[in-house]
C-alpha cells in the first residue's frame, strides 16, 4: 500500500498538473497539505481519488482537479482574506491558507468543530474558523477578496454576494439538476459577473437552492 506522500505527489502530477494548474502556490500547498487527515476516518483510504469525496450527508470534499482549477481561477494573492464557503473538515481552508493572507472557514457547527480541530493539527494559525448558517456568510469578518463556495449551488444568496469587495472574485459550481458549471466571478461596480470555467458537479449545498416560482 502507498504511503499518503506519495499519494498526494500522484494526484498533483496526474489529476492536477495535466489540467492546467500550473500556478507554483496552488501546486506547492497541495503538495503540502495532508488531504488524508481532512476526511472522515471511515473515507481516509479514498482521500485522493480522482472524485467527490463525501464527508458528510450531501456534503462532498471537492475531487482535486476541480478545486485546483478554482483556485486557479480565484488567482489567490499573499494579502487576500478569502472567505472559504463550506469548509468542510477544514482541507480547502488549509490550502488556502498557505496562499493567503488569512482565511475565514465558514460551516454548521458539527463540521466546523471537526475543522478546527483538523487545523490546529495542522498547523493553519491564519485560519478564522466560524460556525454559522452557510447561506448566511460571514459578514463579521468581511469584505472579503475572493470567495469560494465548497459545493454546489443553483444561484448566490445577496447576503454571500454583499460580503465580495468591489474588484474581488467568487468560484461556485452552478448545478442544473444533475449537470454542473464552475464559473468564476468578479465583481464591478456592485455587480458580479460571470463566467463558465469548466464542467463538474458537487451536491447543492443548504440555502443554495434557486428560489421556485409556486404554480398552481
Amino acid at each position: 500500500m502507498q504511503d499518503f506522500a506519495t499519494r498526494r505527489t500522484m494526484m498533483v502530477d496526474t489529476q492536477v498538473r495535466p489540467n492546467d494548474v500550473t500556478k507554483f502556490p496552488i501546486i506547492a500547498a497541495m503538495l503540502h497539505v495532508p488531504r488524508e487527515e481532512f476526511v472522515p476516518a471511515s473515507r481516509r483510504e479514498a482521500a485522493y481519488i480522482g472524485e467527490n469525496v463525501e464527508i458528510a450527508a450531501g456534503r462532498v470534499l471537492l475531487e482535486p482537479r476541480n478545486f485546483a482549477k478554482m483556485l486557479d481561477g480565484l488567482d489567490i494573492q499573499p494579502d487576500d482574506l478569502v472567505l472559504d464557503l463550506g469548509c468542510g473538515l477544514g482541507y480547502s481552508a488549509a490550502v488556502i491558507a498557505e496562499m493567503a493572507e488569512a482565511v475565514v472557514a465558514l460551516d454548521d457547527e458539527d463540521m466546523a468543530a471537526q475543522a478546527e480541530a483538523a487545523l490546529a493539527q495542522a498547523g493553519a494559525d491564519n485560519v478564522a474558523v466560524v460556525a454559522g448558517e452557510l447561506a448566511a456568510g460571514a459578514p463579521q469578518h468581511g469584505p472579503y477578496d475572493a470567495i469560494l463556495i465548497e459545493g454546489g449551488i443553483e444561484a448566490v444568496p445577496h447576503a454571500i454576494a454583499d460580503q465580495l469587495k468591489e474588484g474581488g472574485r467568487i468560484a461556485a459550481i452552478f448545478m442544473e439538476g444533475a449537470l454542473g458549471v464552475a464559473r468564476i466571478g468578479y465583481k464591478i461596480d456592485g455587480v458580479i459577473s460571470w463566467r463558465d470555467m469548466f464542467n463538474g458537479t458537487a451536491p447543492v449545498m443548504p440555502g443554495f437552492a434557486a428560489q421556485r416560482d409556486f404554480v398552481l
